[in-house]
């Protein structure tokens, strides 16, 4: 595979400008090997849906009312852990992952969850999130999340999983397309929640807050029309949130 210029070209190109040298920890170079490997090996296509998300804000301002007494206060990220949960056994053929000369098609709904800590990122992953409660899901992503950006996290709990989910919303990008972690077979990248005008049903104008979404999917484990099911799938569950308790 095509490495790139050498370390000793390019300080060439830069003798004469400034500059700091980082080494590269275990952490980068992991990173490094695994994204060139992804973007070299994986054939990537993309999918994009627009997601209305006022249904959804007001469930969970609802839901979030009766668990205050709990301490319990649910995000829109884990209602979108929970729907691709959801949709991930909707659509079983699209929950597998690429295994060299084989694709592996699981049962569970075992979802990873990028989260972005100093020098790099980690992705923990919430096993069987279709049988887990919103609440379970919250608490369960708040202490992953929170143990790593500290780097305690164990290895089984940030290595296995089908698909993966990558929200870069509360940073105010609007959309973007995500680097599949093998062996996924698809990562969701989330935008932010923007009011834009749209037409609603009875054909007037209207404003409603939108989510742009794009998965990224492996051509060989999953196909354009079942990774657009599965998106589908998802789309409708944020939609229409109460079905994703059902």
């Amino acid at each position: 595979m095509p490495a790139g210029p050498s370390a000793e070209t390019v300080l060439k190109m830069y003798a004469d400008r400034a500059f700091t040298e980082l080494p590269l920890d275990g952490m980068r170079r992991t990173i490094a090997a695994r994204l060139t490997e992804a973007k070299q090996t994986i054939p990537h296509f993309y999918l994009r849906r627009e997601v209305r998300l006022d249904a959804l804000m007001a469930f969970r301002e609802q839901l979030n009312k009766g668990l205050e007494s709990r301490g319990v206060k649910l995000s829109v990220n884990d209602f979108i852990i929970k729907a691709c949960a959801v949709a991930l056994q909707a659509v079983p053929d699209a929950n597998a992952v690429w295994a060299g000369d084989r694709i592996l098609k699981l049962k569970p709904s075992d979802v990873a969850v990028a989260v972005a800590v100093e020098g790099g990122l980690f992705t923990p992953v919430l096993k069987d999130a279709e049988k887990k409660t919103l609440s379970a899901l919250s608490a369960e992503m708040k202490d992953l999340a929170t143990r790593a950006k500290t780097k305690k996290l164990a290895p089984h709990e940030y290595q296995g999983g089908s698909f993966a989910i990558s929200n870069l919303g509360m940073m105010g990008v609007e959309n973007f397309d995500a680097v599949i972690n093998p062996p996924h077979g698809a990562i969701l990248a989330v935008g932010a929640g923007i009011k834009k005008p749209v037409v609603l049903k009875d054909g007037s104008l209207g404003v409603a807050t939108v989510m742009s979404m794009t998965l990224s999917v492996d051509h060989r484990v999953i196909d354009g029309a079942l990774g657009a099911e599965l998106l589908k799938h998802i789309v409708e569950l944020l939609e229409n949130p109460m079905a994703m308790l059902a």
